[in-house]
């Protein structure tokens, strides 16, 4: 009974180290939203779409990878293959299935009605993705790596799905207003800077030398900025598509 309790204690403390961070920048953007906050039932059903997003990366990504070794015509191991995987698979794979899902479950969402919705559905369906993949990480490599990740790799999820929100947002308000054309385009520059800003994170973080270190924090630093600056700014200057 003793040993089973301290399981249990454990594992509870495990699930708080690992899930703590993505809920904490949930809170952060739901208090964010300015005009409407978004109904509960929508967000907890994002957070569980990007669960499922993660399960479904993982396999598309082991498939990619595969397919990309084959045809890129790169050395595995070498430093070129890591970076051009980290845009051309996982950044497009990850940012890819997130964002389908997403959309498919908000694009005619009655509550989809500011332009500031659309960072938030982003960002929760990010973090449902990334605390999916962190209680993985932790799984998998021991609790001591969720500390690292707390402060890299869930504000880079977050990062990733601000800038695609605020296209996103931008996107439903010119589709209302009849702008189908320039909607999409909007959503497809949004998905690219999403996937690019995954892809040198990932790439910077990959490669081990001075340069890219560098590199690696001057993209935190960007990222934090993106988090705790421009998504405040878009917040101010939300407007409601009527």
């Amino acid at each position: 009974m003793l040993l089973l309790t301290g399981l249990n204690l454990y594992f509870i403390l495990f699930l708080v180290i690992a899930l703590a961070p993505a809920i904490y920048l949930m809170v952060y953007v739901y208090r964010l939203d300015p005009i409407d906050k978004e109904p509960v039932g929508l967000l907890w059903s994002l957070i569980l779409v990007g669960v499922a997003a993660a399960l479904i990366a993982g396999l598309l990504e082991a498939v990619g990878m595969q397919v990309f070794g084959l045809f890129s015509g790169l050395d595995p191991n070498s430093v070129q293959f890591t970076v051009a995987s980290d845009f051309l698979v996982v950044g497009l794979v990850e940012e890819g299935v997130k964002y389908v899902f997403m959309g498919r479950r908000t694009w005619r969402a009655r509550a989809f009605n500011c332009r500031f919705d659309g960072v938030v559905y982003a960002v929760f369906t990010s973090l449902g993705f990334a605390a999916a993949e962190n209680v993985m990480y932790g799984l998998t490599y021991g609790t001591g790596v969720l500390f690292a990740r707390a402060f890299m790799a869930i504000p880079a999820h977050m990062g990733f799905a601000v800038l695609f929100g605020m296209f996103y947002g931008q996107g439903k308000l010119l589709a209302v207003r009849g702008h189908g054309f320039l909607s999409k385009g909007f959503i497809v520059v949004g998905y690219l800077l999403s996937v690019g800003l995954h892809g040198l994170y990932d790439s910077t973080a990959m490669v081990q030398n001075e340069s890219s270190m560098g590199a690696f924090f001057v993209v935190v630093l960007a990222i934090y900025l993106i988090n705790f600056v421009i998504a405040r700014s878009a917040a101010r200057h939300d407007r409601r598509f009527s």
